[in-house]
């Protein structure tokens, strides 16, 4: 078991981690955000990457989201929690508390989201977009942290840079979603893809710009409060490696299964040597 940590906005590194080993991995799609940092925690494997690099330096537009996935899939990783800054779009979520989405809707608009293409044709079934057995860790992990924990919800993914406009925030309100960031959804579609349990850990900062009462959203806003938040992310973290068993019962590991349609001889070779970390098994 090796259990794959992405960091959001506020969490650079993990703090714990012991035998650090920073790794570079060369991947066909070109750089991942950062160096992997290998260690271990309660005495597990861990893989941590800073999703924007460190410094925060990669628009959310920018990162290069199979990169990231397919080198955690390279290192052996089969679980991933992906910890994220989100606004609240519900009165009941308040900043500082912390929700496990279970749902995703996409009005992101120029980003790649697949592993497929180039020659090779397949559809992973999304209906259930995160592992609800890594999630179900999660949620109880966090009752021992001093926050308040959401299990479920719907994560509305935009594009950005921009935070919403009044207009979209209350559309979105009107579309039942509960909570609004920038990343998780392309990450949650190729983890899909590469076999590996995913879940989001998404740490609530405010209240996006549809709250009345509340000041707009700013990002000098956002980090007072990530600050907060991630020192709670952590201590989850931690909590929810304690709990982790060894093997999982969930099938995101055959994700691909029937999924590939592309007769195996008629994949171009280059694809295939692109692609064999991810799907090679499919085609020996």
């Amino acid at each position: 078991m090796r259990i794959g940590i992405i960091g959001g906005s506020g969490l650079y590194a993990m703090e714990g981690l012991q035998k650090l080993k920073p790794v570079k991995v060369k991947t066909p799609f070109g750089d991942p955000s950062d160096d992997y940092m290998k260690g271990v925690l309660e005495g597990k494997e861990v893989v941590f990457l800073p999703r924007h690099g460190r410094g925060h330096r990669i628009l959310p537009s920018e990162l290069n989201y199979r990169a990231n996935i397919y080198g955690f899939k390279k290192l052996g990783v089969d679980r991933i929690i992906s910890v994220s800054a989100v606004g609240s779009m519900r009165e009941e979520i308040k900043p500082l508390d912390i929700v496990i989405p279970d749902q995703f809707f996409d009005r992101t608009k120029d980003r790649p989201c697949t592993f497929f293409g180039e020659g090779v044709v397949g559809h992973v079934s999304f209906a259930d977009p995160i592992c609800n057995e890594l999630a179900g860790i999660l949620y109880q992990a966090g009752k021992s942290v001093e926050c308040r924990i959401h299990l479920g919800g719907t994560y509305i993914c935009i594009e950005g840079p921009q935070f919403s406009s009044r207009a979209e925030s209350r559309i979105y309100r009107q579309w039942g979603v509960d909570v609004i960031g920038m990343t998780n959804l392309t990450e949650a579609k190729l983890a899909r893809e590469a076999e590996i349990c995913y879940t989001t850990m998404a740490l609530a900062t405010d209240y996006d710009v549809w709250h009345d009462s509340e000041e707009d959203v700013t990002a000098e806003a956002i980090i007072a409060i990530l600050h907060k938040n991630v020192a709670n992310a952590q201590k989850l973290i931690i909590n929810a490696l304690k709990l982790m068993p060894k093997t999982s019962s969930c099938n995101c590991k055959n994700a691909l299964k029937d999924a590939i349609i592309t007769a195996p001889d008629l994949i171009p070779d280059q694809t295939r040597k692109n692609l064999n970390v991810i799907m090679g098994r499919y085609w020996k």
